[in-house]
């Protein structure tokens, strides 16, 4: 299987695709259409759907086509990748595992039931490779037979019909429905020149034949609008605009790691909402991305009473210092000898916390709602963190190498830097959002980076950018 660094953007002049739709699974949201039963053959079609998973380890429906004797695309619960019809009879599962949540994944069917040989009837691609390694391999029975794919039947992107738990934790992108051609996965992508890497590309000039579609997400008061000419707009439940993102598989942004987590933690919209469980206490959770050079901004708010929780980094250096914390169920910056750590805690003064001792800062008590603020500069070894746009311990991120205000880093291991979030308490413990721009909760502060990437509620400091792959690539990390 081909794999996707980031999000397929390391050569530039390429297809950019601007939006994408976050699904979480508790708002039981999807979007719906049922076409006109225009009396044609539906023996032949395509689904082509970008897909970037936010857990693992629970069924994730990804398009599901009729009622009963349903055809479905689902990732399993064992993290397999399922295309299959219960009423006709195929199946494919595939051996392959898919659980790298920081990449995106193209995922391709095909079906053309009017082939001669059965095995070349259903197809599937992931990341631009057909998946030959079957963990069930059954094909359409049938000779020309019909499929509700993309027929008069019902439609669904991010439901099952079915299911006890149909939904899905996962944002999509460029999803296109081709009615009467079975295209491979070059219609829609391509290994990048210089890097190997599975790309999209335009896919304006395909056919998309009668019931064909493409939902690219870009109207956030219609997230069901279908932009191939044809006007297959799919219908709206539940999806707010909130849940237009910009997190793309061509240009990917952090979240929070659902691999790392702390006891009784669960993720939430799109892995940036954070919401601890009672038995939870210390470590938390990570973001999915790690630097180890640069200058890097994001942005959090505490939804519910500060209590004892913790922003900070960790440095995961030689020792495996995000797993020790994570292990050891210490809060950043709460473990005994460890120096790759700091915990800024918003209701204890603002006091920010590094070897399991509070460090001379000052700093400021946050409360629910009030925007903070992270600037780290890795170039220089210090981090600055303000309140609703004031930095504390009159903080200066531009300064440097004087590092004016900051709380100095240098002293952290060698390796990737993430972000972290924790608490010490077992009673009502906070509740957190990131933003690493592209927040999940509406935010009209409409800043930026440099570049012009994020949505941020308060400046970015000069030469700071967002946690996002199309800054990696251009700025390393």
């Amino acid at each position: 299987m081909t794999t996707v660094l980031g999000a397929n953007t390391l050569s530039s002049g390429g297809y950019e695709v601007a939006n994408s739709l976050r699904e979480n699974r508790a708002d039981s949201a999807f979007l719906y259409k049922t076409f006109d039963d225009d009396g044609t053959h539906h023996d032949k079609g395509t689904i082509s759907v970008w897909v970037k998973r936010t857990e693992i380890g629970a069924e994730a429906m990804i398009y599901a086509a009729g009622a009963s004797g349903r055809e479905f695309i689902r990732f399993e619960t064992n993290d397999t990748l399922t295309y299959r019809s219960v009423g006709e009879g195929y199946h494919l599962n595939t051996n392959a595992v898919f659980r790298d949540l920081s990449a995106w994944y193209h995922i391709v069917v095909a079906f053309d039931s009017s082939q001669g040989t059965a095995s070349n009837r259903n197809k599937i691609y992931v990341n631009g490779v057909q998946q030959t390694s079957l963990a069930t391999a059954t094909y359409t029975p049938n000779q020309n037979m019909d499929h509700k794919f993309l027929s008069g039947e019902l439609q669904r992107l991010g439901r099952d019909s079915e299911q006890a738990n149909p939904f899905a934790n996962c944002y999509f992108c460029e999803v296109v429905g081709i009615d009467g051609v079975a295209h491979g996965p070059t219609s829609f992508g391509e290994f990048d020149e210089d890097t190997g890497i599975w790309k999209p590309i335009k896919v304006s000039g395909l056919t998309f034949g009668t019931n064909g579609f493409h939902l690219n997400f870009a109207d956030s008061s219609a997230l069901g609008t279908d932009v191939s000419g044809n006007d297959n707009t799919f219908a709206n439940t539940n999806f707010a605009a909130t849940d237009q993102s910009t997190d793309t598989c061509t240009n990917n942004f952090a979240t929070m790691n659902p691999l790392v987590l702390g006891a009784g933690t669960v993720l939430s919209e799109g892995a940036l909402q954070i919401t601890p469980g009672t038995v939870a206490t210390g470590f938390h959770t990570a973001s999915t991305m790690g630097v180890s050079t640069g200058k890097w901004y994001w942005e959090a708010t505490l939804t519910s009473s500060t209590v004892t929780a913790a922003f900070g980094i960790i440095f995961d250096g030689s020792t495996g210092d995000v797993a020790e914390h994570l292990r050891n169920n210490k809060m950043p910056g709460e473990f005994s000898g460890n120096t790759n750590a700091w915990g800024y805690k918003p209701g204890n003064s603002g006091a920010v916390e590094h070897n399991a001792g509070n460090i001379s800062y000052s700093g400021a008590t946050a409360d629910a709602d009030d925007i903070l603020g992270f600037a780290m500069d890795l170039d220089n070894g210090a981090f600055y963190i303000h309140k609703n746009g004031t930095y504390m311990n009159s903080g200066n991120p531009t300064s440097g190498a004087s590092k004016t205000g900051a709380i100095d880093i240098s002293g952290g291991d060698a390796g990737f830097v993430f972000p972290v979030y924790g608490d010490g308490d077992t009673n009502g413990s906070p509740s957190a959002a990131f933003n690493f721009g592209s927040p999940h909760y509406s935010e009209s502060g409409g800043e930026t980076d440099g570049d012009g990437f994020g949505n941020f509620n308060q400046a970015v400091p000069s030469g700071y950018f967002a946690l996002c792959s199309k800054n990696l690539a251009e700025y390393g990390g």
